[in-house]
C-alpha cells in the first residue's frame, strides 16, 4: 500500500483510541502530514522504537506497539520454551497504556508476562529480566527526549538491551505483521485474572536494594557526614528508588524539587529532561539557593542517567558526565585499594567517546581501562564475557559521557538509582576531608592534564532529515578530514569498515571493534574528534576532546575544533 491507502486504512481501522481518530480526521487535506506519518514504518533496532507520539506508521501509538509487541513473540517462541517477558515503563504519555498494550499482546500469544504495577526506573527492569531469568524485557520510555516522544526499548535474557542479530530477527518478523489483523491479543485485566500476567512483586525491588547497598565502597560512609542534597526526579520514575537508597545509606538531608516531584509525562518545568543541560537543573537551582546544599542531583526521566552539580565561587557548576565518571574510577580504585577488595584484574569499561582522561587515571593505578562502542549493551557483552569465563567479580565500574554509570554487575544497563549512591558517598567521603567535588575534579585536572570534550548535537527531522545523515556519513568517508583547527589528522578510524588508517604512511590496520557508523580521528597534541549519528534519536553527534594545560586552553581549542567540523560537515 502506498501511504495513501494506508491512511485511509487506519481512517477506518485505528478506533481502539479515541485521540487517534480526532487526530487522524485533522490531516485529511494535509497532504505532506499524511506523508511524514505513513511513507515508512518506524524501524525496529538494538535500541527498539522511538518516535513522536500521534497516529501512523511512523510514530508512537497503540498500533505500532501492538504491532511491534507480535513480532517479538513471535520472535520469542522460536527461540525459548516456557517463554517469558518482563516490562516496565515510565511517566511519559501513555507509557502505561504502551506497557499494558504490550503485555496484552504477550499474553494472547501464549507467554508469561511480568510487569510492574508502577512507573519504575529502566535499571530495575534490567535487574528484574535476571532475577525473574525471563526470554526478554521491555521497557516504554523514551529517555529523557521531550514529552512529545516514547520508545520502547526491548532487552535479552541476559539484562542488556538486544542484540544486532536478534533485533533483525525481530525486525523481519515486524514486517510481515498486519497491523489490524495479524496482531493476537487478549484484555489486560484478562490476563491477569488467568495468570498470564502477573504484576512484579516487592520482593524483586527489596533484591534490587540490596544490591545496589552492596556495591558500596565504603559503607556507612554518608552517616554522620551531614551531607545536604537536593534532588530532582525531573517528573520521572526516580523519586522513590532513589529517595529510599539515599535514606538506606545515611544521607538525611534531602531536598526535593516539589515542581519536579511527581510523574508528570509533560514535563512542564523541563521541557527537555536532559541532567546533561543546566536548563534541567533550573527548579532545583532555585531551590538551592534556599538550603545551601553540598550536592545536586538530577535523574531523567526512566532514571537511567543521573546529572550533578555542585557550588563554587558563589555559583553553580554542572559536572559533565566524564568528569563524574573520572572521579568515580578514581574514588573506586582508591577505595578498593585501600580496603583490600580490588580484585586482582579489575575491569573497567567506558564507550570509545568517552575521555581519555579516564584511561589515563586508571593506568596511575596499574589497571586498564577498556573501551567498547557507545552504547551500555557493549558494557553488559563486556561483563556477560567475564560471567562466563567465572570472572565476573572482575567488573569494577562502568561509564558512558552522556551521564550513565554502572557501578555493579547485577544491571546491565545505565543505572541511575546505584549511581546516585555511589555518588553521595564519594560526596560524603571527601566533606569529611573539608572538599567539594568540584575541588576533587580540579586536583585531577592539576594531576594528570586537562582534558575537555565538546559534545555537539546537530538534529536532522522527518524522512528528509534521515537521508541527510546517511549522505553527511558517506561523504566524509569519501573526504575525510585532514586537519581541525590548524591540528593535523593522524588517524582516521572507521568503525563501520573495522579499519584505521595511518594518514601520514597510508597504511591500514583492522580495529576489534563491532561494526558501528562511527568515524574516530585522532590529532596532534591528545585531541580527538568522534562523528557518529545517534542510535536513538535523529541527530549526528560529534565529540572533541582537547587537551591543554588550563582549563581555558583547553576549552578555547575544543570550541576551534567544534567550530571547524561544524563549518567542514556543512551544520
Amino acid at each position: 500500500m502506498n501511504y495513501m491507502e494506508k491512511y485511509a486504512q487506519w481512517l477506518e481501522k485505528a478506533t481502539d483510541d479515541p485521540n487517534l481518530i480526532e487526530e487522524l480526521k485533522s490531516i485529511k487535506d494535509d497532504a505532506h502530514e499524511i506523508e511524514e506519518r505513513f511513507s515508512c514504518d518506524l524501524e525496529f533496532g538494538t535500541a527498539g522504537l522511538r518516535g513522536v507520539i500521534a497516529a501512523g506508521t511512523f510514530r508512537m501509538n497503540i498500533y505500532t506497539i501492538r504491532r511491534a509487541t507480535q513480532g517479538l513473540a513471535d520472535y520469542i517462541l522460536d527461540e525459548f520454551k516456557n517463554p517469558s517477558v518482563a516490562i516496565a515503563y515510565d511517566s511519559r504519555i501513555k507509557s502505561d497504556v504502551f506497557a499494558r498494550d504490550a503485555a496484552a499482546v504477550l499474553a494472547g500469544n501464549g507467554i508469561k508476562v511480568y510487569i510492574y504495577p508502577e512507573l519504575m526506573p529502566t535499571p530495575m527492569l534490567s535487574f528484574a529480566v535476571r532475577e525473574l531469568k525471563t526470554s526478554a524485557g521491555i521497557v516504554i520510555t523514551a529517555s529523557h527526549n521531550p514529552s512529545k516522544y516514547n520508545g520502547y526499548k526491548v532487552y535479552g535474557p541476559d539484562g542488556c538491551q538486544m542484540t544486532d542479530e536478534a533485533a533483525g530477527k525481530v525486525y523481519e518478523n515486524i514486517q510481515s505483521v498486519d497491523t489490524f489483523e495479524g496482531v493476537k491479543k487478549i484484555d489486560f485485566e484478562q490476563g491477569l485474572s488467568c495468570g498470564m500476567i502477573e504484576f512484579i512483586g516487592q520482593d524483586v525491588c527489596d533484591k534490587f536494594n540490596a544490591c545496589v547497598l552492596g556495591s558500596a565502597i565504603n559503607p556507612g560512609m554518608a552517616k554522620g557526614a551531614g551531607l545536604r542534597v537536593v534532588y530532582t526526579p525531573l517528573n520521572g520514575t526516580g523519586n522513590k528508588p532513589v529517595r529510599r537508597m539515599l535514606a538506606e545509606i545515611g544521607v538525611e538531608d534531602v531536598f526535593v524539587v516539589p515542581e519536579q516531584e511527581n510523574p508528570d509525562g509533560n514535563f512542564p518545568t523541563a521541557p527537555y529532561p536532559n541532567p546533561e543541560f543546566p536548563e534541567a537543573f533550573k527548579c532545583a537551582f532555585a531551590l538551592a539557593d534556599k538550603v545551601d546544599p553540598d550536592l545536586l542531583l538530577a535523574t531523567d526521566p526512566d532514571a537511567d542517567r543521573v546529572g550533578i552539580a555542585v557550588k563554587q565561587n558563589g555559583t553553580y557548576r554542572l559536572m559533565t558526565g566524564n568528569e563524574v565518571g573520572c572521579m568515580l574510577i578514581d574514588y573506586i580504585l582508591k577505595g578498593r585499594i585501600a580496603n583490600g577488595t580490588l580484585p586482582e584484574h579489575p575491569v573497567a569499561i567506558k564507550s570509545i567517546v568517552s575521555t581519555p582522561l579516564a584511561d589515563v587515571i586508571g593506568e596511575s593505578y596499574g589497571v586498564k581501562i577498556y573501551s567498547v562502542l557507545t552504547g551500555f549493551k557493549w558494557i553488559g557483552d563486556k561483563i556477560a564475557r567475564l560471567e562466563a569465563e567465572g570472572k565476573e567479580s572482575d567488573f569494577i565500574f562502568g561509564f558512558e559521557e552522556s551521564y550513565g554509570y554502572m557501578g555493579g554487575s547485577f544491571v546491565r544497563d545505565k543505572d541511575a538509582v546505584t549511581a546516585c549512591m555511589l555518588i553521595c558517598e564519594m560526596a560524603a567521603y571527601y566533606k569529611k576531608q573539608g572538599k567539594n567535588l568540584a575541588d576533587v575534579m580540579d586536583s585531577l585536572y592539576e594531576k594528570y592534564g586537562y582534558y575537555i570534550t565538546k559534545v555537539g548535537n546537530f538534529a536532522f527531522e522527518g524522512l528528509a532529515g534521515m537521508s541527510q545523515m546517511k549522505q553527511l556519513m558517506e561523504n566524509l568517508r569519501e573526504h575525510p578530514f585532514e586537519s581541525l583547527a590548524g591540528r593535523k589528522v593522524l588517524t582516521v578510524s572507521d568503525i563501520l569498515k573495522s579499519e584505521k588508517t595511518i594518514v601520514e604512511t597510508g597504511e591500514k590496520q583492522a580495529i576489534e571493534l563491532p561494526k558501528s557508523n562511527v568515524l574516530y580521528y585522532t590529532l596532534e597534541g591528545d585531541c580527538t574528534a568522534i562523528v557518529r549519528p545517534s542510535g536513538t534519536e535523529p541527530k549526528v553527534k560529534i565529540y572533541i576532546t582537547a587537551k591543554a594545560p588550563s582549563a581555558a586552553k583547553a576549552n578555547l581549542f575544543a570550541d576551534k575544533i567544534v567550530e571547524d567540523v561544524k563549518a567542514k560537515i556543512g551544520v
